[in-house]
C-alpha cells in the first residue's frame, strides 16, 4: 500500500553525472532517499547535447551550462520527490552558490526515449572561467568514472577553515590545472 501511495506524490528527475551515481562517494545520499521512497532510479542516460565536463578542485566534478561544447555526458537518472529534492539542494549547496539546477534534456542509452530532466551545474560566478581551465589542459570529460573519481577528497577530509568557494577560487588562481 506505501508503495502505491508514492506513485502519486509528484516527483521531479534528476540526471546525476558525477558524486550522485552508483558507486560514488555521495551516492549514499539517494540510497537513503530510496529507502525513504523519496527517490528511485530510473536508469542510465545521456545528455542530448554536448556539454563540457570538469573535475575542479579535489576531482570534484562539474557540469558546465554551456550546451553544444565539449561531450554527451554519460551519467544516471532519479526521480526525487520534493522532500528529497531538498536534500540533494542542500548536499550540492544551492543556496550558497555552489551549483544551480536547471533542466536538461537526456536520452536513455537502452534506447528508452528522451526524457527531461534537471541537473546540477556548476554556478555561473565561476563556471566559465573552471571549463577555460580545464579546457587548456584536455580536462573535458564526457563521463565520471573510477579514474577522475580517483582523487576525489571527501568534505570532511578537506581543509575545513576554507569554504567551499574558497577552495575553487584557490584552484582558479593556481597555475596548473590538476
Amino acid at each position: 500500500m506505501v508503495a502505491e501511495a508514492n506513485q502519486t506524490i509528484p516527483r521531479t528527475l534528476i540526471f546525476t553525472y558525477g558524486t550522485l551515481k552508483r558507486g560514488f562517494w555521495n551516492h549514499t545520499l539517494l540510497q537513503d532517499l530510496m529507502r525513504t521512497g523519496d527517490a528511485s532510479f530510473i536508469g542510465i542516460y545521456r545528455t542530448m547535447e554536448p556539454f563540457p565536463l570538469v573535475c575542479g578542485p579535489y576531482q570534484v566534478p562539474f557540469l558546465i551550462n554551456s550546451p553544444g561544447s565539449g561531450h554527451r555526458v554519460e551519467g544516471e537518472v532519479y526521480a526525487v520527490t520534493n522532500r528529497g529534492l531538498g536534500r540533494t539542494d542542500e548536499l550540492e549547496g544551492l543556496s550558497r552558490g555552489h551549483y544551480v539546477r536547471l533542466p536538461i534534456d537526456v536520452e536513455a542509452t537502452d534506447g528508452g526515449g528522451v526524457v527531461a530532466a534537471e541537473a546540477y551545474y556548476a554556478h555561473p560566478s565561476y563556471a566559465m572561467e573552471l571549463w577555460k581551465k580545464k579546457e587548456s589542459g584536455g580536462g573535458v570529460i564526457s563521463s565520471y568514472s573510477e579514474k577522475e573519481a580517483k582523487g576525489y577528497v571527501k568534505r570532511k577530509d578537506r581543509p575545513q577553515h576554507l569554504s567551499f568557494l574558497d577552495h575553487i577560487r584557490l584552484f582558479l588562481s593556481s597555475s596548473s590545472s590538476d
